[in-house]
């Protein structure tokens, strides 16, 4: 009877499935070929995903609001206002008779609120002792990279009026 199997030290199972495990360990070309050409196209559907959304993407449109008269504050006096929302906190310097400065209230370190310095003459952040200048937003001194957000002003029948926000996103 040839059925009958004659008793041997493997199971049968090995005889019938040889799958050598030191050989699992290698990649063959097939395996290889097939990884390449998956992450190549994985590649592409990303960078033309990347594309698409640039391609559509639209610059932010700002409402225009009105921050404050022009005579209200004094020279080196400052007002907090929001905008563009009102979770945005925003800080309004008059640094001369006829020139003001405005800028996010946020540092671009960790997002603690921004003070001015008059003595000084800029801006301060005290969480982590970072300063900004108060003529152009840049970074003086401590861990902040990036400049605070400027936001653009126009002056209309005695009236400052925010019109955008310039260096957001950066």
């Amino acid at each position: 009877m040839s059925w009958f199997r004659k008793p041997s030290s493997t199971p049968l199972w090995r005889d019938e499935f040889p799958v050598f495990t030191a050989d699992e360990r290698y990649v063959n070309r097939r395996q290889f070929t097939k990884f390449l050409t998956l992450t190549s196209f994985g590649m592409l559907a990303g960078n033309l995903w990347i594309l698409a959304r640039s391609a559509f993407h639209r610059a932010p449109t700002y409402p225009r609001i009105a921050v404050a008269a022009a005579g209200e504050i004094a020279v080196g006096g400052v007002k907090t206002f929001a905008y563009p929302t009102a979770g945005d906190p925003c800080i309004l310097v008059r640094t001369g008779s006829d020139s003001f400065a405005a800028y996010s209230q946020k540092c671009t370190h960790l997002s603690c609120a921004v003070y001015y310095d008059q003595t000084q003459n800029r801006l301060e952040c005290p969480c982590h002792q970072g300063f900004f200048s108060i003529a152009d937003g840049s970074v003086l001194q401590g861990p902040p990279r990036r400049a605070l957000p400027r936001v653009s002003l126009e002056r209309k029948d005695g009236q400052l009026i925010a019109v955008g926000v310039e260096g957001e996103g950066s």
